[in-house]
Protein backbone atom coordinates (compact mmCIF):
# COMPACT_ATOMS: atom_id res chain seq x y z
CA UNK A 1 0.00 0.00 0.00
CA UNK A 2 2.76 2.26 0.38
CA UNK A 3 3.80 2.24 -3.33
CA UNK A 4 2.18 1.64 -6.79
CA UNK A 5 2.68 -1.01 -8.70
CA UNK A 6 4.47 0.48 -10.97
CA UNK A 7 7.07 1.77 -8.42
CA UNK A 8 7.17 -1.28 -6.74
CA UNK A 9 8.31 -3.19 -10.35
CA UNK A 10 10.91 -0.58 -10.80
CA UNK A 11 11.59 -0.63 -6.98
CA UNK A 12 12.29 -4.78 -7.48
CA UNK A 13 14.02 -4.38 -10.33
CA UNK A 14 16.49 -2.35 -8.55
CA UNK A 15 19.96 -4.14 -8.55
CA UNK A 16 22.24 -3.37 -5.23
CA UNK A 17 24.28 -5.53 -2.82
CA UNK A 18 22.54 -3.75 0.16
CA UNK A 19 19.36 -2.53 1.25
CA UNK A 20 17.15 -0.25 -0.71
CA UNK A 21 15.99 2.01 1.59
CA UNK A 22 17.07 5.47 0.05
CA UNK A 23 15.45 4.73 -3.44
CA UNK A 24 11.77 5.97 -2.10
CA UNK A 25 13.74 9.12 -0.17
CA UNK A 26 15.56 9.75 -4.01
CA UNK A 27 11.70 9.84 -5.42
CA UNK A 28 10.45 11.93 -2.38
CA UNK A 29 12.92 14.17 -2.90
CA UNK A 30 12.48 14.54 -6.96
CA UNK A 31 8.89 14.67 -6.58
CA UNK A 32 9.11 17.71 -3.93
CA UNK A 33 11.25 19.36 -6.47
CA UNK A 34 8.72 18.84 -9.24
CA UNK A 35 5.56 19.98 -7.15
CA UNK A 36 8.21 23.12 -6.23
CA UNK A 37 8.71 24.16 -9.61
CA UNK A 38 4.69 23.37 -10.64
CA UNK A 39 3.62 26.16 -7.73
CA UNK A 40 1.86 23.47 -5.36
CA UNK A 41 4.82 23.86 -2.92
CA UNK A 42 4.39 27.68 -3.22
CA UNK A 43 7.60 28.53 -1.02
CA UNK A 44 11.61 27.73 -1.46
CA UNK A 45 11.55 27.49 2.76
CA UNK A 46 8.32 25.39 2.57
CA UNK A 47 10.65 22.91 0.22
CA UNK A 48 13.78 23.21 2.85
CA UNK A 49 11.56 22.47 5.56
CA UNK A 50 10.07 19.07 3.37
CA UNK A 51 13.77 18.27 2.60
CA UNK A 52 15.29 18.72 5.80
CA UNK A 53 12.43 16.58 7.54
CA UNK A 54 13.14 13.94 5.01
CA UNK A 55 16.96 14.42 5.64
CA UNK A 56 16.67 13.98 8.85
CA UNK A 57 14.40 10.48 8.47
CA UNK A 58 16.92 9.05 5.94
CA UNK A 59 19.92 9.51 8.38
CA UNK A 60 17.88 7.67 11.23
CA UNK A 61 17.33 5.04 8.58
CA UNK A 62 20.73 4.89 7.55
CA UNK A 63 21.85 4.45 11.37
CA UNK A 64 19.10 1.89 11.58
CA UNK A 65 21.40 0.18 8.72
CA UNK A 66 24.68 0.29 10.13
CA UNK A 67 23.22 -1.25 13.50
CA UNK A 68 22.09 -3.78 11.74
CA UNK A 69 25.32 -3.99 8.75
CA UNK A 70 27.73 -4.47 11.88
CA UNK A 71 27.18 -6.98 13.75
CA UNK A 72 28.56 -7.33 17.64
CA UNK A 73 31.62 -9.05 17.82
CA UNK A 74 31.62 -12.53 19.52
CA UNK A 75 34.08 -11.23 22.30
CA UNK A 76 31.23 -9.17 24.09
CA UNK A 77 28.97 -12.23 23.80
CA UNK A 78 31.59 -14.08 25.83
CA UNK A 79 32.08 -11.25 28.53
CA UNK A 80 28.43 -10.29 29.08
CA UNK A 81 28.01 -13.82 29.50
CA UNK A 82 31.11 -14.31 31.70
CA UNK A 83 29.89 -11.03 33.75
CA UNK A 84 26.38 -12.52 34.03
CA UNK A 85 27.19 -15.72 35.95
CA UNK A 86 30.05 -14.69 37.64
CA UNK A 87 27.77 -12.03 39.54
CA UNK A 88 24.81 -14.76 40.05
CA UNK A 89 27.77 -16.77 41.73
CA UNK A 90 28.96 -13.76 43.94
CA UNK A 91 25.04 -13.40 44.63
CA UNK A 92 24.79 -16.80 45.73
CA UNK A 93 27.37 -16.60 48.06
CA UNK A 94 26.62 -12.69 49.67
CA UNK A 95 23.05 -13.03 49.74
CA UNK A 96 22.56 -15.36 52.39
CA UNK A 97 21.34 -14.78 55.67
CA UNK A 98 23.61 -15.56 58.34
CA UNK A 99 22.59 -14.53 61.73
CA UNK A 100 25.26 -14.27 64.09
CA UNK A 101 23.12 -14.70 67.02
CA UNK A 102 22.56 -18.36 66.93
CA UNK A 103 26.36 -19.13 66.87
CA UNK A 104 27.06 -20.58 63.76
CA UNK A 105 30.57 -22.62 63.88
CA UNK A 106 32.94 -20.60 61.80
CA UNK A 107 29.90 -19.21 60.21
CA UNK A 108 29.02 -21.73 57.66
CA UNK A 109 26.91 -20.80 54.87
CA UNK A 110 23.02 -20.67 55.60
CA UNK A 111 21.28 -23.65 53.04
CA UNK A 112 18.04 -21.92 51.87
CA UNK A 113 16.25 -21.86 47.92
CA UNK A 114 17.04 -18.09 47.29
CA UNK A 115 13.84 -17.67 45.14
CA UNK A 116 14.48 -13.56 44.19
CA UNK A 117 17.93 -14.53 42.78
CA UNK A 118 16.91 -17.44 41.44
CA UNK A 119 14.10 -15.61 39.40
CA UNK A 120 16.79 -12.85 38.70
CA UNK A 121 18.80 -15.34 37.22
CA UNK A 122 16.83 -16.89 35.23
CA UNK A 123 15.70 -13.28 33.95
CA UNK A 124 19.04 -11.98 33.12
CA UNK A 125 19.88 -15.41 31.66
CA UNK A 126 16.58 -15.55 29.37
CA UNK A 127 17.51 -12.20 27.91
CA UNK A 128 21.35 -13.08 27.47
CA UNK A 129 20.26 -16.27 25.39
CA UNK A 130 17.98 -13.50 23.27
Amino acid sequence: GFMTRYERKIFDELKSPHLKYWVPFVWFGNLASKARKEGRIRDSVDLQTLMNEMNKYRSWCSLLFGYDWVGIPLVYTQVVTLAVYTFFFACLIGRQFLDTDQGYQGHDLDIYIPIFTLLQFFFYAGWLKV
